[in-house]
């Protein structure tokens, strides 16, 4: 049986999205300042509470709470269309062979997907559940090889949580 999704309940919600066809995309540090950057703008337009994240090479997972008033799969949508734009804006710059792999057919029309249309989507339904989520994001590049520790990856709310400076997203601690 498959678990409902709830808007506007007030609870944390742990979702990740894909790059198009699980692509590593987000290999280089552009591109990743780029997404963190759409995290951070659409999270301040929104006012949605950021408890925890990761930008992995094909994917981003974000620990969240939405306002009450506003639906989680808009502000992806959001989310995904700046980044999208930006980092197609970048590439329009350089050579088209990994641009030209990211062209897709839609409504008869030739489009840019840096992303996948959907997203997965779960609701956090205890606190426990909220920092599993959390340290699922932390442990990531460490279990995937990317890195010796989860100190090593500067691209996941980690370092925030050690209380270092160089976090590159401040996170919300009241949820």
């Amino acid at each position: 049986m498959k678990l409902k999704h709830y808007d506007h309940d007030g609870r944390a919600r742990f979702i990740t999205f894909c790059t198009h066809r699980k692509l590593p995309l987000l290999t280089n540090n552009i591109y990743r300042r780029i997404v963190t950057r759409s995290i951070d703008e659409v999270r301040t337009e929104s006012g949605f509470k950021l408890l925890g994240y990761v930008i992995m090479p094909e994917h981003v997972h974000l620990v969240m709470v939405p306002r009450i008033d506003t639906r989680a799969g808009d502000i992806i949508g959001e989310l995904k269309m700046r980044s999208s734009m930006a980092i197609y804006n970048l590439m329009k710059k350089g050579k088209g062979d990994v641009r030209n792999r990211l062209m897709v057919r839609r409504s008869g029309k030739e489009k840019f997907a840096l992303w996948q249309r959907r997203c997965d989507d779960h609701n956090c339904r205890s606190d426990e559940a909220v920092w599993k989520a959390v340290e699922y994001c932390h442990n990531n590049p460490a279990k995937r090889g990317l890195v010796d520790g989860p100190e090593r990856w500067i691209w996941s709310s980690y370092k925030w949580y050690q209380g270092d400076s160089s976090a590159v997203l401040e996170i919300d601690v009241s949820g």
